[in-house]
């Protein structure tokens, strides 16, 4: 059992035998064969979250405001930022449908660069030419104290970790099984639980299975492999310059640099554990680091001589949403509740995967092929057995994912195991083995050969390391003879040509000039309903 301790960076796991005997992959596979089941899988839901920095003419972070034409950051439902201004994030409607949820992400691309003149869309995670950290501007929410709290909590990201590491793209896919699926295996598995605990229960197993493989992920889907130099600039890195080219760095065999130590990582949080054991579990393990002073932060400070928050609190955390952590367990939230509050009131709803780059060899990052290969794999997941993680095994992960970011495509890499060392090539490949029949199922339910296919090509990349997304713009680079900037740059205006020669429809652009001025009203709204001080509320959270 995990315990909360007085220091949140220390927490005992234990590992403790399941109430019921878990059913073989095989046997839950069966549970959802046939044409009367195959609702059980097509109903399966995803949605995506896809972050992108506006950049100027010569790629250089935009300092220019956010868009008026494309709503409020703070009350938009498709369209806001993320830490800076000029981060764009881009958010879909939860949909069975892969083609629509892919149909929404491109329109909303094709009515974003309606708005933002000469300005591009910047292709990959890493970010473009950066000047020094003061230089990136904070994304504002309006004058409400929720909009407030948004940006507060953004400025203290800065003063803790620094601006530059917070321009750093990626894709969130939000992923989650019918009702009925979760009935199915609770009725095999002589359950008795409520069926939300069960379902609460179950994509806390898919959580701890997925962190245990994420390395495939970063291995097969990986679109980091270089960055600027700006983007290191002062900062102590193993990269190694690009060939001659001296502005461009990587490692040889780099897959994902995001999810690295130059990514969403901090000293603060390195001997953090949150425990994914169950959900009491886990919301103690995140709430003490909630609640636990951090002596850094309080060197910061909460406010400066003139009265201005530098941060939210001086915790190790201001808020959950500061715990990088690549994959999270979700229940939508009302206004103004916590996520923490709305997991432990209601269960979890979904998981949001956040470990997947951009993809610059695609226009809107994404394409329908990942998009199956993730729902295969998330699927995986949610089926195979996933025993309680203890200590051991909780220090491997990180371990697995830091040598597969650095060394990920050198055909030797070995990744520690409870066995002991094991390569990526022999894990990985028995790994995609194992998926093939849960990807025969989704074909089966949809009545079509699209799943196998989008396994096929993960097992192809899997053997063949050129054709990962990162050795392919590693090789375009090479032959082009570009520097990192230079070919992200040569996508950016593909990509905008790609999209300005598609302008929205007459429909879709009503519908988004009407989204931005709903938008508009309601954070208007919200800001006339204040009725605390910003230091009331705050406490009041």
């Amino acid at each position: 059992m995990c315990k909360p301790a007085t220091n949140p960076q220390l927490v005992l796991i234990s590992q403790t035998p399941p109430e019921h005997p878990e059913l073989s992959l095989q046997s839950k596979l069966s549970l959802l064969a046939g044409p009367e089941k195959s609702a059980l899988l097509t109903g399966i839901v995803r949605g995506i979250e896809k972050e992108s920095l506006r950049v100027d003419p010569t790629g250089h972070l935009a300092m220019t405001p956010h868009p008026r034409a494309l709503g409020s950051t703070l009350t938009h439902p498709s369209i806001t930022t993320d830490y800076s201004e000029a981060l764009l994030e881009f958010i879909t409607a939860p949909s069975a449908s892969i083609d629509r949820v892919l149909d929404e992400l491109d329109e909303i691309h094709r009515y974003t660069y309606q708005h933002i003149g000469e300005e591009l869309l910047w292709v990959s995670s890493m970010p473009c030419q950066l000047g020094d950290d003061s230089s990136i501007p904070v994304g504002k929410y309006g004058s409400s104290n929720l909009g407030k709290m948004k940006q507060i909590y953004r400025v203290g990201l800065g003063n803790r970790y620094g601006r530059l590491m917070q321009t750093i793209a990626g894709i969130h896919y939000n992923f989650s099984v019918p009702d009925q699926l979760w009935q199915e295996l609770q009725a095999a598995s002589g359950d008795k639980q409520s069926l939300q605990d069960f379902k609460t229960q179950g994509y806390f197993a898919t959580i701890r299975n997925f962190r245990r493989y994420s390395w495939l992920l970063l291995y097969l889907l990986g679109a980091a492999p270089a960055v600027c130099k700006s983007f290191v600039r002062g900062r102590e890195h193993q990269l190694q310059p690009v060939g001659d080219d001296s502005h461009s760095l990587y490692t040889p065999y780099a897959t994902s640099l995001r999810m690295g130590d130059l990514g969403y990582q901090s000293e603060a949080q390195s001997s953090l554990i949150v425990c994914y054991n169950d959900l009491d579990q886990y919301v103690r393990t995140l709430r003490s680091a909630l609640e636990q002073p951090y002596p850094p932060y309080d060197e910061i400070g909460l406010k400066d001589q003139q009265g201005n928050y530098k941060q939210l609190n001086t915790a190790l955390l201001q808020i959950e949403n500061e715990f990088y952590s690549s994959i999270r367990p979700k229940r939508t939230t009302e206004m103004g509740e916590t996520p923490i509050h709305a997991l432990q009131e209601r269960g979890v709803e979904y998981i949001e995967v956040r470990c997947i780059d951009l993809n610059p060899l695609v226009p809107s990052g994404i394409d329908a092929e990942t998009i199956r290969f993730l729902d295969t794999f998330l699927l995986f997941c949610l089926l195979q057995d996933s025993p309680d993680t203890n200590n051991e095994e909780y220090a491997r992960i990180p371990e697995n994912n830091l040598r597969t970011v650095y060394q990920g495509r050198d055909p030797s890499l070995m990744l520690v195991h409870a066995d002991g060392e094991r390569s990526l090539r022999d894990w990985g490949g028995s790994l995609l083995e194992a998926m093939g029949p849960v990807a025969d199922q989704l074909d089966a339910a949809h009545q079509s050969k699209d799943y196998s296919a989008a396994l096929n090509i993960m097992k192809l990349r899997h053997t063949d390391a050129s054709a990962t997304p990162a050795a392919t713009l590693l090789r375009e680079m090479e032959e082009n003879g570009e520097t990192y900037y230079r070919m992200a740059m040569r996508k950016a205006y593909e990509q905008r040509e790609h999209f300005c020669t598609r302008p929205p429809s007459p429909e879709t652009q009503a519908k988004y000039a009407q989204l931005a001025e709903q938008s508009m009203e309601l954070m208007a709204e919200i800001e006339a309903s204040d009725t605390l001080s910003f230091d009331e509320f705050l406490a009041q959270y």
